[in-house]
């Protein structure tokens, strides 16, 4: 059930009820498209049906691209707030979903600002295009406002946080994450792929390397663009 309404101690701030989340968007951050989403309960379905198959009681989840922080917040309601850490590299968005957050008692969520990369040193930073309405924002894109963000090493951040679950909707920048086996105990894996950003070449060898971490295809988390992977596991568990 979806309903909308006006917070009374934000006026300028739309309240959209949706899948039993309460998401804050302040006026003027988002486009036509996310507007419509959020009030047809539309916005991301795909991804918030990836966490209720994927998410389990006691799962670490690293998510990639916070977004409104809808995902994450989901996320944390099958597992614990603790268990989830979500990377988001547009600074417009932080305090949008810090706020989403505790709003829905899950401010225990580690946030982290930052652009993902396959590598990254100490103190790495890149320009970062914010787009208008915020989706598709993203690194390597020319002109528009562009921020200067940090940059966070992708297997660096497995090996802190050990997810069992990877969600991520990067704008491409998934194609630098698949140079070398994960080392976590990941279980499953959704991710918006950017066809757009990288050739045929780049999803085969995404698909390959998962399989080379027995890890398969995953057709209940899949739809569209949206690539899930679950483990390979006996019959029973």
């Amino acid at each position: 059930m979806m309903y909308v309404s006006q917070d009374q101690t934000n006026p300028a701030e739309i309240v959209y009820h949706l899948n039993g989340v309460d998401l804050g968007l302040p006026a003027g951050l988002a486009n036509t498209s996310i507007i419509e989403k959020l009030a047809d309960a539309s916005y991301e379905g795909d991804e918030a049906r990836a966490v209720d198959r994927c998410v389990r009681p006691g799962f670490r989840v690293l998510e990639l691209g916070a977004g409104l922080g809808y995902i994450g917040t989901l996320a944390a309601m099958k597992t614990e707030p603790e268990n989830v850490l979500s990377i988001e590299a547009n600074p417009d968005l932080l305090p949008v979903i810090s706020a989403n957050h505790v709003r829905n008692g899950v401010g225990g969520i580690s946030l982290m600002h930052g652009a993902v990369v396959g590598h990254a040193n100490d103190g790495d930073t890149a320009s970062f295009h914010i787009a208008g309405g915020f989706t598709g924002s993203r690194l390597g894109a020319k002109g528009g406002r562009q921020v200067e963000v940090p940059l966070i090493g992708f297997h660096e951040l497995l090996r802190a946080h050990r997810p069992h679950v990877v969600l991520m909707d990067v704008e491409g920048a998934e194609a630098g994450y698949f140079d070398r086996p994960w080392k976590c105990p990941l279980r499953f894996c959704v991710m918006e792929i950017h066809p757009k950003q990288y050739g045929a070449d780049v999803i085969k060898k995404i698909i390959d390397h998962m399989s080379a971490m027995d890890m398969t295809y995953d057709p209940v988390t899949s739809r569209g663009k949206i690539l899930g992977f679950r483990k390979v596991w006996s019959d029973g568990a």
